[in-house]
């Protein structure tokens, strides 16, 4: 797997096993598969592609996807207020194509673990072949309703991506470390108002609602101003320790 970019600044994957094609020319196989970071390749048009070192962030971009994300606003927030380290084991649920799962493992490193679970099975397919291409190896995807039982126990965090996340309260509660985070994610403040009051009931601690906005700023020879256009409500985001 190759990460180039255009003189447009358009991103793309490459395989080593097929000619690249855009409509910029033809990048030979035999070019991609000898082809190391910082090398220029060629088209037969005569246009160049730099092969850069790809973040997180470029493949999430990238990758397949047939469903919507979390975007960066809110999965940092998640992972910072959790405060998310090495070592760490996570239970995801809701893994959709993998975006934030992806994030978790970049971060637990080889020594934690991140544990996915996706009802639907197309989702579970497209998250596990997302991260096997990105070549993590310490998350598990596993194609199960969460609400059957969480199997894992002495966990950091749980984020929980659900239509009805206060369903699982009592045993995200079980599952969860002395200090561990539940984080819990929803489009609409209704599931969060419920969420809130039964882990208040639950003896949960550390109880926050938080909503993220983000807005860009624009330079011109006029001077700086914000952006017309600016991300806003994406979802909720709902913490809570148990201590």
């Amino acid at each position: 797997m190759r990460f180039i970019i255009d003189e447009r600044g358009k991103k793309y994957i490459l395989s080593d096993e097929n000619d690249f094609q855009s409509d910029l020319g033809i990048i030979k196989k035999e070019d991609i598969a000898k082809s190391n970071t910082g090398d220029s390749l060629v088209t037969h048009l005569n246009k160049e592609f730099k092969v850069i070192k790809p973040n997180i962030n470029d493949f999430i971009e990238l990758m397949n996807r047939q469903c919507s994300i979390l975007i960066q606003k809110d999965i940092g927030v998640v992972l910072t207020h959790a405060g998310i380290g090495a070592g760490d084991r996570i239970v995801d649920a809701g893994t959709g194509a993998g975006a934030i799962a992806l994030h978790f493992g970049n971060i637990v490193g080889g020594t934690g673990m991140v544990y996915s679970y996706e009802i639907r099975e197309d989702f579970a397919k497209i998250a596990k072949e997302n991260i096997d291409l990105f070549g993590l190896t310490n998350i598990q995807i596993k194609n199960k309703d969460i609400k059957e039982g969480i199997d894992e126990k002495e966990i950091d965090l749980i984020f929980l991506d659900l239509k009805k996340p206060y369903e699982i309260i009592e045993d995200v509660y079980k599952s969860l470390n002395l200090g561990g985070w539940i984080a819990i994610y929803s489009v609409y403040i209704d599931g969060i108002k419920i969420s809130y009051k039964i882990l208040k009931k639950a003896n949960f601690k550390d109880i926050s609602i938080v909503e993220t906005l983000n807005r860009e700023y624009e330079v011109k020879t006029q001077g700086i101003r914000p952006k017309t256009r600016m991300i806003g409500h994406s979802g909720y985001l709902l913490f809570a320790r148990k201590l």
